[in-house]
């Protein structure tokens, strides 16, 4: 059974940085291509970023590209997502989901979320 557990949410200020981490149990990281995902308030969820199992490629929504990285470091079994140059626009509550890019991210696995809120 995989697990990923996300962390690092919380409030932060527009202009400010967060940086989530995400923990994968249970199978060894490097067999997926990971990705984090947000759902805001009455928004359906969507895709924020995603890395290649390697690491080779990485991949992002319009709305975040140059102002977040994703990465991973496969011998910690963890992936990364650091937020700069935070938006209120921003608030949501992001999730990490471990499965495979295929010109888009295909989902196998969920992980919890955790909660972002930037306040103007």
């Amino acid at each position: 059974q995989v697990q990923l557990v996300a962390s690092g949410g919380g409030l932060a200020q527009a202009g400010g940085s967060l940086k989530l981490s995400c923990a994968i149990s249970g199978r060894t990281l490097s067999l997926y291509d990971m990705g984090w995902f947000r759902q805001a308030p009455g928004k359906e969820r969507e895709f924020v970023a995603a890395i290649r199992s390697s690491g080779g490629s990485t991949y992002y929504s319009d709305s975040v590209t140059g102002r977040f990285t994703i990465s991973r470091d496969n011998a910690k079994n963890a992936v990364y997502l650091q937020m700069n140059s935070l938006k209120p626009e921003d608030t949501a509550v992001y999730s990490c989901a471990a499965g495979v890019w295929a010109g888009r991210f295909i989902v196998q696995y969920w992980g919890q979320g955790t909660q972002v809120t930037i306040s103007s």
